[in-house]
């Protein structure tokens, strides 16, 4: 009995089309960019003055352990206390990332994750021994 009780679930197909239940996939609600953002949004380096790559992505990470390892990378904000546990974990990562890139970088960049992963681990270890 319990069975003919049961009503299934129905599955609509949404990505054809422009149904009624269908967003235009270049309407605002669609990509989740509000009408005000989407006109100051069009171009992700607009506004930085350094364009995003994989060195600078690499320069990114290591200053975030190096921060949490208790440098102080900018005289002008005050100190962060250590957290060796989350610089470890950045440390970490970069050393999956360069696992996983080898044979697919330039030398810039194999040096820049190298000599970042050296210094990093360099100074964990002379904290960590402390």
């Amino acid at each position: 009995m319990a069975a003919e009780q049961e009503q299934g679930f129905v599955v609509r197909d949404r990505r054809g089309g422009t149904g009624p239940d269908r967003l235009s996939a270049t309407s605002p609600a669609a990509s989740g960019i509000q009408p005000h953002e989407q006109a100051t949004s069009s171009d992700p380096h607009q506004g930085s003055g350094i364009p995003v790559t994989f060195s600078s992505f690499v320069i990114s990470l290591g200053s975030s352990s190096l921060m949490l390892m208790g440098e102080q990378l900018d005289p002008q904000q005050p100190p962060m206390p250590a957290n060796l546990p989350q610089a470890k974990d950045i440390i970490d990562l970069l050393s999956v990332l360069e696992g996983k890139t080898t044979g697919n970088l330039t030398t810039e960049e194999q040096a820049v994750l190298r000599d970042m992963l050296y210094a990093l681990r360099t100074k964990y270890v002379s904290l960590a021994a402390k």
